[in-house]
């Protein structure tokens, strides 16, 4: 038995009264939830309600205009450095230029490796063996989208925070998104997701937190079971 009761544990991550403006216009919030180990959660809405912004304050790269962020029970700014959090936004984040093996090096040299895992074994889980040597200009959207999911596997950040990861995907790469996604909380990491709805995360019954365009300052989003 652990000495410390997981029970006692902090979530991996939290949100309090997080909320963001721009221009002095609300965007979302307030929000308050938390995700623990080996939790996957939908973020749901329509276009303007505010997802990819939620995912760009959760991963440091935009400021809150209230509330906070803690990873681990750590305040974001503190806790974003230690690389427990990944980011998969709409553009790749990678340099078209050099060849796919080139730019997972390129990842694992910014945030580390997670044992077990090579850069070339994260391109064969993805399907994309024998695209070592292939620039990514030359590679379809979906399979840009698939060396991103690969840099994903490759870094051993606890959090994943995906926004639309299904999109350039044909119906098997939806369904390696999922299969990928299931791992990661099996060993205990967590995501979030931006979603549509038209795919869902298909293991168990996630939680999901919606999100509503916002008119005014007041509340419009709330997260349910």
């Amino acid at each position: 038995m652990s000495a410390i009761d997981p029970i006692d544990k902090p979530p991996l991550l939290a949100a309090r009264g997080l909320a963001y403006a721009r221009n002095e216009e609300p965007i979302f919030g307030p929000l308050d939830f938390s995700l623990g180990a080996g939790e996957v959660v939908l973020i749901e809405g329509d276009n303007g309600s505010g997802k990819t912004t939620l995912l760009k304050v959760l991963s440091g790269l935009l400021e809150s205009t209230a509330g906070e962020v803690l990873l681990n029970g750590v305040h974001l700014t503190l806790a974003k450095l230690s690389h427990q959090v990944s980011l998969l936004g709409h553009l790749p984040g990678m340099k078209f230029e050099l060849t796919t093996l080139q730019n997972l090096r390129f990842a694992v040299g910014l945030g580390g490796i997670r044992p077990g895992i090579t850069p070339q074994i994260a391109l064969a889980s993805v399907g994309l063996a024998g695209y070592e040597d292939q620039p990514l200009r030359l590679l379809s959207a979906g399979q840009k989208k698939r060396i991103a999911l690969a840099r994903l596997l490759l870094v051993p950040a606890a959090l994943w925070l995906l926004d639309e990861p299904y999109a350039n995907l044909d119906r098997e790469g939806i369904e390696l998104v999922n299969r990928l996604l299931l791992m990661h909380a099996q060993r205990g990491g967590s995501a979030l997701i931006t979603s549509h709805g038209a795919y869902a995360y298909t293991s168990g019954t996630p939680r999901r937190i919606a999100l509503q365009p916002q008119a005014t300052g007041q509340t419009a989003a709330e997260a349910r079971a």
